[in-house]
């Protein structure tokens, strides 16, 4: 919106305003707006949640030590939602339809977790939608996410092959060829497009909200994961950059690089009232939206297979679930003292800050190994 107002309609006038034509001007503004925005209202939501009586619920088989923090106002993922949203609309050039794709993914996951989360104040348990009905929710936006891919992938505007971390020219294609050397209608070729996006999306989803279960821990590592996507999209979108990397670029993903910074300033904003001890949580409405949208860039800019690295504390914390759940039902021996892994170390006599801390340096260190992947090829 100001993009067009202030840069196409004013700068043949107030020639200045030429700054706003460049990408990072205008994500250092939409990192700024997010952050300054979810301050600025935190306190007004959280004092509306409590008026509300919109609290976390405990579940009992938990940490005992989490007890304490029953009543905390929670769905605070709205703050995040609305914090990346409105920047992202006054900063980007919303004529580019992947700014529209990401913002999809981001409200649409948001709805699907504030319908979890209100379930539960209603039932007044740590219980919302049922795990069946959640997940086919989630995988049924994510088909329509592939959907919308592969009508771009027809029109020359979006491709099917991955880019493989560490190799320059494998880059193998999740379409099958009969589709794609001859372009016919074949269900099965787009099967396995349709399965990798649906597991890269709805698990990150997961993951993320497998991850927020202390104070402060999942937005900390939120900051990390966006800010290492938004260098990755300035760099897919910028000729030279992406020459110079050797990265496929496409110009139609640099205006997510605003989305990437706003979804960095609203993290960064959030954990202003996040940390531990924390005033607010963002419930499921927030990590699986941002989870949603961390996968969704990753897809539009082909690096799905690098976000096993930029979100690597939220994989291993999903693991860590799998491996416990498995282990239980195979051997009904349990591998982790609890699940996930943070819930471990807490049982181990860790405190919940020092957790919190180590996490972030992990996820740090697995991020910045990704981003020097990017030459090491």
């Amino acid at each position: 919106m100001l993009y067009y107002l202030l840069y196409e309609k004013l700068f043949p006038y107030v020639s200045p305003f030429r700054v706003f034509r460049y990408t990072t001007f205008r994500t250092a503004f939409a990192s700024l707006t997010a952050l300054f925005l979810c301050i600025a209202l935190g306190p007004w939501l959280i004092e509306k949640l409590r008026e509300f009586q919109i609290g976390q619920y405990i579940r009992e088989e938990g940490p005992k030590s989490h007890q304490k923090k029953a009543g905390t106002p929670t769905m605070g993922g709205v703050l995040i939602v609305i914090s990346i949203v409105i920047p992202t609309l006054l900063w980007a050039d919303l004529r580019q339809f992947y700014v529209w794709i990401a913002l999809f993914s981001l409200v649409t996951y948001a709805a699907i977790g504030f319908t979890d989360d209100y379930a539960k104040v209603i039932k007044k348990r740590n219980l919302g939608l049922t795990g069946r009905r959640k997940f086919l929710m989630q995988v049924l936006v994510a088909f329509v996410l592939a959907s919308v891919l592969l009508v771009l992938n027809v029109r020359g505007l979006y491709t099917t092959s991955m880019n493989v971390p560490f190799f320059k020219q494998w880059k193998p294609n999740l379409l099958i060829d009969a589709f794609l050397t001859y372009r016919i209608f074949f269900p099965l070729a787009f099967l396995p497009f349709f399965l990798f996006v649906a597991f890269v999306v709805v698990g990150a989803s997961n993951a993320v909200n497998l991850t927020d279960g202390l104070d402060g821990l999942a937005i900390g590592l939120m900051v990390i994961a966006s800010g290492a996507l938004t260098v990755l999209t300035y760099a897919g979108g910028h000729a030279e950059l992406a020459n110079y990397l050797q990265l496929e670029r496409n110009a139609h993903t640099s205006e997510l690089t605003i989305f990437c910074g706003s979804m960095t300033g609203a993290s960064l904003g959030f954990l202003w009232y996040n940390a531990h001890p924390a005033e607010i949580f963002m419930g499921d409405v927030g990590s699986l939206s941002l989870g949603g949208a961390m996968a969704v860039i990753a897809v539009l800019i082909k690096q799905e297979i690098l976000l096993i690295f930029i979100g690597g504390v939220f994989v291993i914390e999903a693991i860590s679930v799998i491996l416990q759940v498995g282990s239980f039902r195979l051997r009904g021996k349990r591998i982790f003292k609890m699940a996930p892994l943070h819930h471990h170390f807490e049982a181990l006599g860790w405190q919940e800050s020092k957790i919190i801390a180590r996490f972030w340096i992990a996820g740090l260190v697995l991020a910045l190994f990704a981003l020097t992947t990017l030459k090491l090829r």
